[in-house]
């Protein structure tokens, strides 16, 4: 089945794409489409990997991912429904100098970070009612609320999420093999995984695959994995407290509970149980 590129389903003579899904899983499968992406976690929570960022998405996140940037947002079914309303736009697709206007000038900023994929740090109420509400509004109505959406989003705080290494996409056999490792890792991560094992997925020696990895991610496989373990535990450790810490080390791949604190502590700066403590 071809997946990348992945082409948005786009009704003929729309240049703004509004789509809302409620589903209990999110197309998880690692792609990247010519439109740039706004999308608003209304429900639930999960793993998201956009470019060579490896982080979590939650209620009420907005995240602005550009063109032809490789993602995924990965949720786990057993959790409920994710509901996510998303539009998709191309800059060109209302004329090749329609942004450069100087009305569009204070968009120029997010415009550039989107290539590398951006999470607002506290989304106004103000920006989520206009997203909440763009999929109930006519066209003309619907593309003055985009306007208003993207001067909203030029006045939030931004947090870029991808490395500035990481500013390319992938042609279609490269993105098919990248999309079968993040795969396998996301539905994996809490199992044993060997180098060999990942290896041979991508269909290449553990040191061919290694290089190859780091090339294309600006980071080790091995911590990759970490990112997403750690990443899971810090899930668990906000949400599940009825587990121990030595219970969500082992959900989340790790099998001693020392090596799993030092991890810890040198991603995220303290403890699991100071994490735990500041989280719930």
């Amino acid at each position: 089945m071809k997946v990348l590129p992945f082409k948005i389903p786009k009704p003929e003579n729309d240049t703004l794409v509004v789509q809302e899904d409620r589903v209990p899983m999110l197309y998880d499968k690692l792609h990247q489409h010519q439109e740039i992406q706004i999308s608003l976690i209304k429900k639930g929570e999960g793993s998201c990997i956009i470019g060579d960022h490896v982080g979590e998405f939650n209620e009420g996140d907005i995240f602005i991912i550009g063109e032809n940037l490789p993602h995924v947002f990965h949720n786990d079914p057993s959790e409920g429904e994710v509901h996510m309303i998303s539009l998709f736009f191309m800059k060109s697709g209302y004329g090749d100098d329609f942004f450069k206007l100087p009305e569009f000038k204070s968009l120029e900023p997010v415009f550039k970070a989107s290539a590398l994929g951006i999470r607002l740090k506290k989304p106004s109420e103000t920006l989520q009612h206009l997203l909440e509400r763009i999929n109930q509004s006519a066209k003309l109505n619907r593309f003055i609320s985009f306007l208003e959406i993207l001067q909203a989003i030029s006045k939030e705080k931004i947090i870029t999420l991808s490395s500035d290494i990481h500013n390319k996409s992938y042609g279609e056999e490269e993105g098919k093999r990248m999309r079968d490792i993040f795969e396998f890792s996301l539905n994996h991560y809490d199992q044993n995984i060997s180098l060999h094992q990942v290896a041979g997925i991508a269909n290449m020696t553990p040191n061919a695959f290694c290089r190859y990895f780091k090339q294309r991610t600006n980071k080790t496989y091995i911590n990759f994995l970490l990112d997403i373990r750690i990443g899971n535990a810090c899930k668990l450790l906000a949400k599940k407290t009825d587990l121990s810490i030595a219970e969500i080390s082992y959900k989340s791949g790790f099998n001693n509970l020392t090596n799993f604190n030092r991890k810890f502590k040198s991603i995220k700066g303290i403890t699991p149980s100071e994490f735990r403590k500041k989280t719930v």
